[in-house]
């Protein structure tokens, strides 16, 4: 099993990054929040690694984080969840959003991931719920006593017409601007800025 992988990155595309390490290029499917995070062409890098063998293939995830690649192996031994769905969930979902939508059972939120319907979105809340219960949590607005207020917040900008990450991203950013706001429609006009 390999742990991580350190080298120089040759190229980088949105699903994939390439590192050579001292002459040998290993090929690596990330997701795209680890891209987002990627330095230039040329640069020396270290990603945390997760192989995937099946009959067909053999693949080796690579995450920026290694957090992310921790939550990549929990999220691939639940049932119906494959590689290529769990790295989509860690491409558009920050951990501590992730954690927070589990906590509360938003499965509307949930369910806006790609590869991510409905039935296996509550499945997803029952099964990593204890998987995340003990573990420390990362500090994120969403879990703040809050958090009934804050899913009101970005169901109603959902219904709004906007894309459920940029809900989530607006509501975060308006909670640290107006932490102790208790009133529904004020977080809505003040995540509103943000969107």
């Amino acid at each position: 099993m390999f742990e991580s992988i350190r080298g120089t990155l040759q190229e980088k595309e949105p699903t994939l990054a390439i590192v050579d390490c001292g002459g040998l290029a290993y090929r690596l499917s990330i997701p795209l929040s680890t891209y987002t995070r990627l330095p230039s062409i040329g640069s020396p890098i270290q990603l945390f690694l997760s192989q995937i063998i099946r009959e067909d293939a053999h693949m080796l995830y690579a995450f920026y984080l290694k957090e992310e690649r921790n939550l990549f192996e929990v999220l691939i031994s639940i049932s119906g969840i494959g590689p290529k769905t769990a790295a989509g969930i860690i491409g558009h979902m920050d951990l501590a959003s992730f954690q927070s939508a589990i906590a509360s059972a938003n499965t509307r939120l949930l369910s806006k991931l790609p590869g991510i319907g409905k039935k296996t979105a509550e499945r997803l809340v029952i099964e990593m719920r204890d998987k995340f219960k003990g573990s420390k949590k990362a500090s994120s607005p969403l879990e703040l006593p809050q958090e009934g207020l804050a899913s009101d917040a970005i169901n109603a900008l959902i219904h709004l017409g906007y894309h459920a990450m940029d809900a989530d991203k607006a509501v975060q950013k308006a909670l640290k601007d107006h932490a102790k706001e208790e009133d529904l429609g004020r977080l809505i006009t003040a995540a509103l800025r943000f969107v």
